[in-house]
């Protein structure tokens, strides 16, 4: 099983530990009897803090390799999970069942987004229950997910993903990503999530905004660069489409 794997995982926990259960705790309670589930779960990072407050989790990912880490991963730990390989599309059983739905760096890669928020919306406890996204602005200096490219000057390069499709596509290939990358980021790329974009996902899927974080270094960043978290200043987080330029991360709370 990779190392970097496990130490991804691990890495996942703990700002789920640190960061995500905070900012969540005022609106749920995070303990025993309460039904949560990740959404492109991975190895099930984000979910262990939940599991080990007592809560009943699930996590549901497209890679059985991820969901079978995610399950060796938590047995390590003793702490007790279920994980289903699947796409959440063909899930059925799940309806009306979640206090709590955790929907971490997900949303950027889906194509049909009005679909999918009113699955979430399907799953969620009526009245009661909370979906919490958490995403990158498409236009901020990382927001194409190309720090995952191999070649290390591309991989270095902020906001070249925002160039024209064509002229985009060439630099990946002139990089010697493999066809696979260069098809996952050109993707990517076409499933973009600004800030602008998903606040109206937000009301046309009939949800109500219960609380909006956006920051400028992302929670995430301590643990994987040693910085240290700082959320946007109000002024350039009410400015629309120039926000996103800033906006590392997005913590959105809905019911």
């Amino acid at each position: 099983m990779s190392k970097d794997r496990r130490q991804y995982f691990y890495r996942l926990a703990t700002t789920s530990r640190k960061y995500y259960l905070p900012y969540l705790s005022p609106y749920v309670t995070i303990g025993k009897g309460v039904k949560v589930l990740e959404i492109g779960c991975g190895e099930g990072g984000n979910l262990l803090p939940f599991a080990q407050a007592g809560c009943d989790v699930l996590g549901v990912d497209l890679s059985e390799d991820k969901i079978r880490s995610a399950g060796s991963f938590f047995a390590e730990e003793g702490a007790e999970g279920r994980f289903i390989a699947s796409d959440i599309f063909a899930v059925r059983e799940l309806e009306g069942q979640f206090d709590l739905i955790l929907c971490h760096d997900v949303i950027e890669h889906i194509m049909d987004k009005e679909e999918f928020m009113r699955r979430v919306r399907r799953f969620l406890r009526p009245d009661t229950g909370l979906a919490f996204f958490a995403f990158p602005a498409w236009q901020m200096p990382f927001g194409g997910h190309q720090q995952n490219c191999r070649n290390k000057l591309l991989s270095h390069l902020p906001y070249f993903h925002l160039l024209p499709k064509g002229v985009y596509g060439w630099m990946l290939r002139c990089g010697r990503e493999s066809p696979e990358a260069v098809k996952e980021l050109l993707e990517i790329k076409q499933t973009a999530t600004p800030v602008e974009r998903f606040e109206k996902l937000i009301k046309d899927g009939g949800f109500q905004k219960v609380d909006r974080c956006l920051w400028l270094i992302n929670p995430h960043y301590e643990v994987k660069f040693g910085l240290r978290p700082r959320r946007l200043f109000r002024f350039p987080a009410s400015i629309p489409w120039l926000r996103n330029f800033y906006t590392t991360s997005c913590f959105y709370l809905l019911r």
